[in-house]
């Protein structure tokens, strides 16, 4: 105690002694400058809501590529309910029945099939609702103003049970070419030319078929790649939408309060000095803490955003300090190794082997029950590799690829990342030897070669 007394004793003296107007200029000069970082992480916010958008608009554009591939299809598609109402359907099925696609939404199907095929339409119907797999058959439907065509029906049940996806081509122009082939057989008996005309109908007979079966693949990958882009689409908007949140959340909660505060200490201060000048330093000191306080606050918030580091420093010592901080469950270990440069890495692809790494050591940390994770940066040709294994269980990549997409971006958000900056991404999992996420990009401008 008495040489804590003789310290503040000394202190003392030498405040006295020291100008008033230097303490205060200090303070003002600290508090002009937490000022200037608070704006300067603003528009860093800014930024990153623009980044955000423009991702949302190159998805959205590429929902409507896909959209005008369903809507351009040679084939009609309908969406049926069980009682045969359309629900949705196509612009090449509204052309199939000369009709506008608002007087067809929500008329039963069943109304365009000749009054001769309907019965045995509604029996096709009824057992497409009844049974899982695909259901075919042959219709006749009666268009306005058209002659009666010939179509070919393939309807499945939707996983919902309550609708039906139907898929409708015109097989007029087949059922008639099969009837002028039959005719053709009889009268080129005896003809060698005819016969010759013959073969090559059945090649272009041939040829119609596997543009049919080429249609309806490129059709099923289609409506997938369009199913997954919807998807994403709205995962994007609802991480954005989070990411609003927890900043809003972040500046009121934390920045905000604290600001408060400082004002609040910052009149107390004032008065404390008019009352007292010589208490100056213990006035301020209040003051400075919350400054300290804010400062801190607004670092975290910006590492979380974006480590200063992985731009300052960069890849290497940014995945040091992110795996050295990591929150890992008990028992999990995790190490580092680099054996590769990184000076010839932009900041783009940087990014992306930084934001690959989180995702796949949050993944570990969740879901793999590992007790070892490695994180390996290597030099590969043309580029550099992030490995990332784990010796926790394995899983089947694709169930978990097409389950995760209607809820988390996970394996198809770290497969988009990377091909963005034309690099190769890939998981290998197998049954005791656990699981290694792979992700390499180029050096260059270019891609890598597949």
């Amino acid at each position: 105690m008495v040489a804590t007394g003789g310290l503040r004793r000394r202190a003392e003296h030498r405040l006295r002694k020291r100008p008033t107007g230097t303490a205060r200029a200090e303070i003002q000069a600290d508090t002009q400058r937490i000022l200037h970082e608070l704006q300067v992480h603003q528009i860093e916010l800014e930024l990153q809501n623009e980044e955000l958008q423009k991702a949302k608009d190159e998805v959205d554009a590429g929902l409507r590529k896909y959209t005008d591939l369903y809507e351009q299809a040679p084939a009609g598609y309908y969406t049926l309910a069980a009682d045969g109402t359309i629900q949705l359907m196509n612009l090449t099925g509204a052309s199939m029945v000369g009709m506008e696609r608002s007087q067809l939404i929500g008329r039963r199907f069943g109304l365009l099939v000749s009054t001769e095929h309907r019965p045995a339409f509604n029996s096709f119907l009824k057992r497409a609702f009844a049974v899982r797999s695909k259901l075919s058959g042959e219709f006749e439907l009666m268009g306005k103003g058209q002659f009666p065509q010939t179509v070919r029906i393939e309807a499945q049940r939707l996983p919902n049970g309550v609708e039906c996806r139907t898929v409708v081509v015109d097989i007029s122009e087949h059922r008639r070419a099969e009837e002028a082939q039959s005719r053709l057989d009889v009268a080129t008996a005896t003809n060698s030319k005819l016969q010759l005309e013959i073969i090559r109908r059945e090649a272009v007979e041939a040829a119609l078929k596997q543009s049919e079966g080429n249609a309806q693949r490129l059709l099923r990958e289609s409506i997938k790649m369009q199913r997954q882009l919807r998807n994403m689409s709205h995962r994007i908007l609802q991480v954005q939408e989070e990411q609003r949140k927890e900043i809003s959340r972040e500046l009121h909660d934390q920045i905000t309060q604290t600001l408060i505060g400082i004002n609040i200490h910052m009149a107390a201060f004032a008065k404390a000095v008019k009352s007292d000048p010589r208490n100056v330093t213990q006035s301020a000191a209040p003051i400075r803490r919350l400054v300290i306080k804010a400062v801190e606050t607004v670092h975290r918030f910006a590492q979380d955003l974006r480590p200063a580091m992985l731009d300052e420093i960069g890849l290497i010592p940014s995945l040091i300090s992110y795996v050295r901080g990591f929150p890992k469950p008990k028992g999990l270990e995790i190490q580092f190794k680099a054996f590769a440069r990184e000076v010839t890495l932009d900041n783009e692809k940087r990014t992306v082997l930084y934001r690959v790494a989180q995702e796949a050591l949050v993944n570990v940390a969740k879901h793999a029950k590992a007790t070892k994770v490695e994180v390996t940066v290597l030099d590969a040709p043309g580029g550099v590799c992030l490995e990332i294994a784990d010796n926790g269980k394995s899983f089947d990549i694709k169930r978990i690829e097409i389950k995760k997409a209607t809820k988390h971006l996970g394996l198809i958000g770290m497969r988009e990342r990377v091909g963005m900056v034309g690099g190769k991404f890939s998981v290998e999992s197998a049954k005791g030897i656990g699981t290694t996420v792979r992700a390499t990009v180029p050096s260059g401008k270019g891609n890598l070669t597949k």
